[in-house]
């Protein structure tokens, strides 16, 4: 290769450019490779380093090895690997002079990398393609593509916080693509980001819209609604999780998932038993176990008195471990308050597993911030449950045939109303059952009309 060289740096300056061009193809297209990675380098390393011959000259060689990479001319994969790899380490020093053979060079090599699973490597090729660059500027849609390829790889090794900053970037430019694909996978990294942060109520009903796309592989549609599950599982208890789990639950697909059966408990306000918590934390993935931290004033004010440590099957839990600890917590004392009218700290204590102070700072934060409707009497240590709920008197209202005109004697008892808004929805309900066992002729009808 060195002799070629030296005789192709006598010919004239017009005649260089296709001795090297020809150099260039009849290395590429030997029979024996063993040398060729050396070879290449030594020619790369001329027609870039030597001022003789020149940059236009360069420019074109590297620009058919370029296209010949491109192309799979060399179809060993760990080969074409290493030439890209040598080429980008002689061209970094002249990027400027070199610019748009660099950032091809790093596309091949990042699908080369992504190949091979190396998810990272691959997108910190790409973080060093110039994209603003003077005018080599690539356009708005072809910036937009290598940031959420950049965001996909590293959420493929979970790197959501490197992630998110290139998803801001990718944000940005969303305005300046209309191909679908695209944008699905934009809105793919978005349930992504946003799961990975632990926004579940967020993810959740992305994932879900997600998995209505038809452009979309059926399995993978079935993922994504498997995902939304999962996030809408993990949120915070309140309404707008329950609305989520509305949206699942009535989902026909959603009866076909492993998780469904926590899903319905969660929907029908179901207590939550160990063995079904068990059962859905090994679907979970790493970021979903994730541990957290308890505050320094939670902690003291989930500290067991010496009164309670006595009192037998006391937990000494003063809070939730994990992000599913915390999401089943919050969702069995949201169940409770629709069972009872009161409970005790002790009680929500050894209902929840945890210490009464924890037990009592869980329904406070609730009631603070508009998730469960209650009061919390300190004296008697009693957590009272607002009985009011809209599902209730929905059900509750002429056997659900509409709106009717109810008169109600106003005792002033807070008490008396909640008995009688109970009675009336249990005899509303029991109208609704027997109607139902009269339209499958499971009672005569002269019975349900007397």
């Amino acid at each position: 290769m060195e002799t070629k060289l030296s005789q192709l740096a006598t010919l004239a300056q017009k005649d260089k450019t296709t001795g090297y061009l020809a150099l260039l193809s009849e290395t590429l297209g030997r029979a024996n490779q063993g040398s060729m990675p050396d070879d290449l380098r030594l020619l790369v390393d001329t027609v870039v380093n030597q001022e003789n011959v020149g940059f236009v000259i360069g420019r074109q060689v590297l620009t058919e090895l370029v296209k010949s990479l491109g192309a799979g001319v060399i179809t060993n994969h760990d080969l074409r690997k290493c030439i890209t790899q040598s080429t980008l380490s002689l061209l970094q020093p002249r990027i400027v002079s070199y610019e748009e053979q660099v950032n091809s060079l790093r596309f091949q090599l990042a699908d080369l990398l992504e190949a091979e699973e190396e998810w990272t490597e691959a997108a910190r090729v790409l973080m060093g393609i110039s994209l603003d660059s003077g005018s080599r500027a690539l356009p708005d849609e072809e910036k937009f593509r290598v940031y959420i390829r950049i965001v996909r790889l590293l959420l493929e090794d979970e790197d959501s916080v490197q992630a998110e900053t290139y998803y801001n970037r990718a944000a940005s430019l969303s305005h300046s693509t209309t191909d679908r694909e695209t944008q699905l996978q934009f809105k793919l990294c978005q349930a992504r980001i946003s799961d990975y942060a632990r926004k579940f109520l967020e993810a959740a009903m992305r994932y879900h819209e997600l998995s209505w796309a038809a452009d979309i592989d059926e399995e993978e549609r079935k993922e994504l609604l498997s995902s939304a599950v999962t996030c809408a599982v993990l949120a915070p208890a309140g309404p707008n999780r329950s609305r989520i789990l509305a949206s699942l639950y009535r989902d026909e697909r959603s009866s076909d998932l492993a998780t469904y059966n926590i899903l319905s408990k969660m929907f029908l306000d179901h207590i939550l038993r160990p063995v079904e918590i068990k059962s859905f934390e090994r679907t979970l993935k790493p970021h979903q176990l994730a541990r957290i931290a308890i505050s320094s004033n939670d902690r003291l004010a989930s500290t067991v008195d010496e009164d309670e440590s006595s009192e037998p099957y006391t937990s000494k839990r003063t809070g939730p471990s994990t992000v599913l600890d915390r999401a089943v917590m919050e969702h069995n004392l949201l169940a409770s308050s629709k069972i009872y009218n009161n409970i005790t700290f002790r009680g929500l204590g050894a209902l929840l597993d945890l210490s009464p102070g924890a037990a009592e700072t869980m329904a406070r934060k609730m009631i603070e911030q508009g998730r469960l409707k209650g009061s919390i009497d300190q004296v008697d240590k009693l957590i009272w449950f607002d009985g009011g709920r809209e599902e209730d008197d929905a059900q509750g209202k002429a056997g659900g045939l509409g709106d009717v005109e109810q008169t109600t004697e106003d005792t002033g008892a807070p008490l008396t109303k909640r008995w009688d808004m109970q009675i009336r929805t249990t005899a509303a309900n029991v109208e609704v059952i027997v109607q139902h066992m009269a339209m499958k002729g499971l009672i005569p009808a002269a019975a349900v009309a007397s």
